[in-house]
Parts: C-alpha cells; sequence; structure tokens
C-alpha cells in the first residue's frame, strides 16, 4: 500500500519561515513530485524543480530519499528552479516620476538588449508609474504564450495595447471573454492555408498593378522612401483582402494613402507614445489622448462605410471552411459563414474585427517589406543570390509571369531563408504581451505578481547570444544548417506563439514572398543616401523612417 506523507518544502531565496508541507506518496516517480511540489509553489515548469537539504545543499534525486530524509530532519527542503533561486526581476533604479523612461527611450530595441545583459533574461521596467516585465528567455516566452492557470491576455493598463483595447475585437481584447472565442472561431478559417490559396491571385494581381508607378519613378530616376511605398503595396493588398476595396494607392506616382490608412497609422503611433508615458498622461483632455479617442472613431466610422458596400458572393448560410474559399473578402465572409450550429458571426463585432485584420495586415507587412529591401542592399550578395534563384526558378528573367502558388513560392530555398533570417533580425513586431493571473515563478526563477504583464522581447529574443551563434550575423544560410533544427521553440518566433498566435501568418508569409520576389524580378534595389537609417520608437511596430532605394529595371534577356 503505497504511503502518503507530507514534508516540508521551502523555495531557496525565500525565508525558511515560508515553507510549505506538500503531500507526495511514497510510489511516486521524481517527476510526479516535481508537478506535485511545483503546483503548490505556482512554479510554471515544475520539471526545472530540484530538491536540496541543509546547507551544503544536498541534492535529493528520488522521492525516497525526499521523504526518508523528511522523516529524520527538522529542516524544510529546498527547492531551486533550474538551478536558480527564487528572484524578483531586476531593471534600472531610475528617477523620480519618469522611471526608467530615459534608460528605455528613444532606443528601446538597444537599451532592452543591453538591460538583460545587465540584469538577466526577465528584466523590470518602470515608465511614468507603469510598470512592464520583459524576457530574452525562449524558455519564459514559451510559458507567457500559453493561455493556462498562470497566463492569459489580459490588456490591463500596463499593456502595451491598453490604449487601444476593445473587448469585441480579436487581436487588442482580453482571452477570457465570449467576443474572443467567438472570434478566435469564425477568423482563422478566412486566413487558413485553404482561404490563403484563394487570394493568390489577388496578391499577384497588386504587386503587378504597382509596376507602373515603380516604372515611372525609374524613368525619373527617382529614389523613394522604402516604408511609404510599401504602406500602400500591403494596404492595396489588404484592402482588397479584407474590405473588397481598391485603395487606388497606384493610380499614379502621387496618389495619397487612402484615410483608412492613415488613420491606423496614426491609432498605432498614438497608443505607443500615450502608453510609454503612463497611466495619467491617457486621461488627459487634450493632446494624444484627445486624438487618439477621435482616431478610433473616424476609423470605425470610415469601416462601416466600406462594410456597407460590400456585395455578397453567394456564399449566404455556406459553412465556414467553404465560406472561406469562396468569399470576396473577409467580410463578405463574416456576413455570411455559419458555424456548425448554423449560427453566425455577430454583426456588432464585425467593424472591431476588421480593423484588427486590416490594420494588423497592412502594418506588419509594410514594415517587414520595408526590412527586407534594407537587407537586399545591405547585405552582400544577398540580392543577387535571391535573383539567382528567381530565375533558376523562372520567376525572373522570362516573358511569361509565372503562376504563384502557395507550394511554389514555399518551395523557393533561398527565399524563405532570406525571409526567416530577416525576421530574426528585423522583426516588426514588439507588443506580444502577457498577464499573470497568479503570483508565478518562471523558469530561472523570476516570480512575479498577478496582474503583471511580461513581454516576450521578440528582438532580444532572435538575437540572444545564449541561443544564436553569432547573433547580429546576417547569415540566411543558418536556416539550412543544423544550428536552426535543436533550438527551443520559441527561439524564433515572429509571429509569437500560443492560442494568442497571429492568425494572419500564413498570409502575411505567402504575401511577403510573391510582393518580394515579383518586385525582385522586375528592379534591381540599390540604397540611395549614407545616412544611418533610424527606426521609429514612438509607432507600435518596429519600422524604418528614412530607408530610401532606388527601382531599376531590369532588362529581360530570354
Amino acid at each position: 500500500m503505497p504511503i502518503a506523507l507530507d514534508p516540508v518544502f521551502y523555495l531557496i531565496g525565500d525565508e525558511v519561515s515560508t515553507a510549505q508541507s506538500v503531500i507526495l506518496d511514497s510510489k511516486w516517480k521524481i517527476e510526479d513530485a516535481k508537478r506535485a511540489v511545483g503546483a503548490a509553489f505556482h512554479v510554471a515548469t515544475p520539471l526545472g524543480l530540484t530538491f536540496h537539504l541543509g546547507e551544503n545543499e544536498q541534492e535529493l534525486f528520488s522521492v525516497e530519499d525526499i521523504l526518508s530524509t523528511s522523516s529524520s530532519q527538522t529542516t524544510p527542503i529546498g527547492l531551486r528552479i533550474d538551478g536558480q533561486a527564487v528572484q524578483s526581476p531586476q531593471g534600472p533604479e531610475g528617477l523620480p516620476l519618469v522611471g526608467n523612461f530615459y534608460e528605455i527611450f528613444p532606443d528601446h530595441l538597444g537599451n532592452h538588449y543591453r538591460l538583460f545583459r545587465k540584469y538577466g533574461h526577465v528584466i523590470k521596467t518602470t515608465n511614468m508609474g507603469k510598470t512592464t516585465y520583459l524576457t530574452d528567455s525562449p524558455e519564459v516566452a514559451a510559458v507567457a504564450l500559453t493561455e493556462s492557470v498562470y497566463m492569459t491576455k489580459k490588456i490591463n493598463e500596463n499593456h502595451p495595447l491598453w490604449g487601444v483595447k476593445d473587448n469585441t475585437a480579436i487581436f487588442i481584447g482580453d482571452t477570457e471573454t465570449e467576443n474572443w472565442r467567438l472570434a478566435h472561431k469564425f477568423l482563422p478559417p478566412a486566413m487558413g492555408a485553404k482561404a490563403v490559396r484563394h487570394y493568390t491571385p489577388l496578391m499577384q494581381e497588386c504587386v503587378r498593378e504597382s509596376f507602373a508607378v515603380f516604372d515611372e519613378l525609374d524613368a525619373r530616376g527617382k529614389s523613394w522612401n522604402a516604408y511609404q511605398y510599401m504602406v500602400k503595396l500591403a494596404s492595396q493588398t489588404i484592402g482588397k483582402f479584407s474590405l473588397g476595396t481598391d485603395f487606388g494607392h497606384f493610380a499614379d506616382v502621387d496618389a495619397p494613402l487612402h484615410t483608412i490608412v492613415t488613420n491606423i497609422a496614426s491609432l498605432l503611433s498614438l497608443n505607443k507614445k500615450i502608453t510609454a508615458r503612463g497611466e495619467w498622461y491617457r486621461h488627459l483632455p487634450f493632446g494624444d489622448p484627445a486624438r487618439l479617442k477621435l482616431v478610433q472613431r473616424t476609423i470605425y466610422s470610415l469601416l462601416q462605410e466600406k462594410i456597407d458596400l460590400v456585395k455578397g458572393s453567394g456564399i449566404d448560410g455556406m459553412p465556414m471552411n467553404q465560406a472561406a474559399v469562396k468569399a470576396s473578402c473577409v467580410v463578405d465572409y463574416l456576413l455570411n459563414a455559419v458555424d456548425e450550429s448554423g449560427g453566425k458571426f455577430p454583426e456588432g463585432l464585425i467593424v472591431a474585427n476588421i480593423l484588427i485584420v486590416t490594420g494588423a495586415g497592412f502594418t506588419t507587412t509594410s514594415a517587414l517589406m520595408s526590412w527586407l529591401l534594407y537587407c537586399l542592399v545591405t547585405y552582400e550578395g544577398a540580392q543577387d543570390r535571391l535573383y539567382e534563384e528567381l530565375c533558376e526558378r523562372g520567376v525572373a528573367n522570362t516573358d511569361k509571369p509565372v503562376a504563384w502558388t502557395p507550394e511554389f513560392a514555399h518551395s523557393l530555398t533561398f527565399l524563405d531563408c532570406f525571409i526567416k533570417e530577416t525576421q530574426r533580425l528585423h522583426n516588426a513586431s514588439f507588443q506580444p504581451g502577457r498577464t499573470t493571473k497568479t503570483d508565478v515563478v518562471l523558469p530561472g526563477g523570476y516570480r512575479l505578481p498577478p496582474d503583471s504583464v511580461i513581454v516576450p522581447n521578440l528582438y532580444s529574443i532572435h538575437t540572444n547570444p545564449e541561443v544564436w551563434r553569432d547573433p547580429f550575423r546576417f547569415d540566411p544560410d543558418r536556416w539550412t544548417s543544423e544550428e536552426t533544427k535543436n533550438k527551443h521553440r520559441c527561439a524564433y518566433i515572429p509571429f509569437a506563439t500560443g492560442p494568442r498566435g497571429c492568425i494572419g501568418f500564413n498570409f502575411a508569409l505567402l504575401e511577403v514572398k510573391i510582393l518580394l520576389s515579383e518586385l525582385v524580378s522586375r528592379y534591381e534595389f540599390t540604397r540611395e543616401g549614407l545616412k544611418a537609417i533610424e527606426y521609429d520608437p514612438e509607432f507600435q511596430l518596429i519600422r524604418p523612417l528614412n530607408f530610401y532605394v532606388r527601382a531599376k529595371k531590369r532588362t529581360v534577356t530570354v
């Protein structure tokens, strides 16, 4: 008959007086004991626990050792997590009122990286009274990005998206709501693998519509701001995909950005400015906070006007998976598709969710496309290798345009490696924040209190020198080597991961592969100017501000 005993444990790093008993069964394996003790102490990864006795911290390797020791000793058994004592994350002391603001901005990417090297894999920052934790650890990121008893996406006043929180929308709302459940049920089929195939001709059509403008710029001998024109291209594509709307961005060289696009860009800029300055700033009745509220109302009004104009494509009452590959656009799908019970997506949730599909769709893609062009012209040989592959596969240097399919796009090996390496070093996203439900001890022994916001810092994870060889070297070939095959699953997470990971990654990856390939097939890109490229620290995503290129039309020799 198994014997159940209750030895006493405490976390090394805490006072011994905090010790508590945990019932263990004598027939358990050591892994079972770790899980039981981990649950009692809110250790997120309990298999990282080790058991230690006395001043010399003799390690106990079996349940039998733990039970026999605890019956003959009065001293509680100490616990380490991944070999570490429990600790609160550290960070710079900061200044009165402003906190760490001047330790972080304007270069939050570089400064966060520096602080990880100084304080460890989880750091604490406080800006204007707003406390946020960040990590560059894949192991901690894996815990943070998993919906669990310890973690969720709950957007509170410390979260990077607090300024634009809307519980009727999928990306900017809390997980544990009925609205999120419905959106997470209906939206993924519209951007899944089958739907992406359905929209592949649209991607090809949009990039080829841009050629007349880029040809004209070449004929004039003009360089152009990469980000501004990639916003035009990405939003032209996403406008047709999400709203069935032609934004007219390539009607001519000087065509203005559509007001939906400019307002979404303003929304992301204002939110970053406000959330970076603390809760007090958000409540000001003038300036940026007032403009943010006005922009939000304007966007919803503009989107509703477009939604009202969408014409159905005969899919009313069609099951979701079928409707996703028949719809004219995402709005058409959301208005007409039904679930297994015959229920439709609530019309009252469509506007906010289309804001996310449209906004997240073009802002991330435009920034990534800009960085892809940057890498083409900055890292020697990259553009030549990509063009050579495109020629070999019949995409470039031919008078017969290729008909893109997902399989063909994903079969281009160097293109895939080039995009992965760009996303590793120049990932556009930064803000996958998650919130603790209880106090929790993370891998490495870092303890967070309840309602703490932790941000897996993608740039620092992707350049962590303990994870990546020569992390700041641009090396697409690392993706075909053994180096990347055995890494932690969260060592590379450009679209985050878990239940709240990017649902549009299938669409986004195929889109950038087609857009970039078509552009490089037609144009040779060179950088204009020698000024160092700056990113925008007061925008929700990482985008280059002052990167100009010249696109010279290639001569086809067939």
